[in-house]
């Protein structure tokens, strides 16, 4: 039996089963969309535990198998369920409207799980997750290697996982920081942070000079850094390599009022590894003036994986794929 999810929204669904405004199964949906690999009642009920929906295995079993009914989700062997092509082609119909702002609502969650304290080094930072190919593990080594010797990423390293369940068989996970760390950081020092735009930024002869795109985080439904990556809007291995090129960077605007606790906090954030930022102030680049506001305009982590994608290397990556203690991201001794 296959459904439709805007039928099955209270019109003529089995049991007025009303998945539009049903959160539940939105967020499944959502969750099987994000993730390519088939994905057990356990591993959900952990995400769905993450975005606030505290689930046991077996009330996830109760909402996949009605998905199945419906045509969206399917079992592949022992392995757990992923979306039909059928299911995703009305997931990303039905759900447009729901994701609208969740990107941003996904990573301010991890921005207040964020207690990394740059003074003591200690504490959580948020990460983000990319999957590359075990057989070209060297050349994407290689690529990050000279995103961090260009510090043109948010951190200075980046960690290869040993052993972890969302990693497939003969693939290598990667773990990188994630920006938003920055706004745990100033929130949990009482200075209120808004994580506008993410954009392309024109580097020339190894100065940054304007921005050629923007996207406001508030107003869409993908991140703004993973679709420039996607349609090959990027050259960041052009600017490693000659000083010119396109590379990937997120701005924040924080009170002016707040500007030397801002710089204070910058300054220790960047002993503890952390590289930004690019430029602070009141109008940098081409961006909107506001007498009330500064901008702190810093290189996204995302330029690592921007680097392995201009190279033609499969990579998939999730941001602010969850948080990690601050010691786990630092290079071995």
């Amino acid at each position: 039996m296959r459904g439709d999810i805007r039928t099955a929204a209270g019109l003529s669904g089995p049991g007025d089963m009303m998945i539009r405004t049903e959160r539940k199964y939105i967020e499944i949906l959502r969750i099987l969309k994000e993730h390519q690999e088939p994905m057990g009642a356990k591993r959900l009920s952990e995400l769905m535990a993450e975005r606030g929906f505290v689930l046991s295995d077996r009330a996830v079993q109760y909402y996949l198998r009605y998905l199945d009914e419906m045509g969206f989700t399917e079992k592949v062997g022992n392995m757990g369920r992923i979306l039909t092509p059928y299911g995703m082609n009305e997931t990303e119909s039905a759900l447009v409207g729901e994701r609208i702002g969740f990107i941003i609502s996904r990573l301010e969650r991890l921005a207040f799980r964020s207690t990394f304290d740059p003074v003591t080094q200690t504490g959580d930072v948020a990460y983000n997750l990319s999957v590359v190919p075990e057989e070209r593990f060297d050349e994407v080594l290689n690529a990050f290697d000279a995103v961090a010797a260009a510090r043109c990423g948010f951190f200075s390293s980046y960690r290869v996982l040993d052993n972890d369940s969302r990693v497939p068989e003969g693939s290598v996970g990667i773990i990188t920081v994630c920006s938003i760390t920055m706004d745990g950081v100033f929130q949990n020092r009482g200075i209120p942070v808004h994580m506008a735009f993410g954009g392309r930024l024109s580097i020339e002869h190894g100065e940054p000079i304007r921005f050629v795109d923007l996207i406001g985080y508030r107003g869409t439904t993908i991140d703004p850094l993973q679709l420039f990556i996607s349609a090959g809007l990027t050259s960041v291995g052009s600017m490693i390599a000659t000083g010119t090129g396109i590379a990937l960077a997120n701005v924040r605007e924080v009170p002016a009022a707040a500007e030397s606790q801002v710089r204070e906090t910058v300054a220790q954030m960047r002993k503890s590894g952390f590289v930004f930022p690019v430029i602070m102030g009141p109008a940098p680049f081409n961006l909107p003036s506001d007498p009330y506001r500064i901008s702190l305009v810093s290189y996204s982590g995302m330029n690592f994986v921007a680097s392995v994608f201009e190279k033609k290397i499969p990579i998939r990556t999730e941001i602010g794929a969850g948080n990690i203690p601050f010691s786990r991201i630092m290079p071995p001794n």
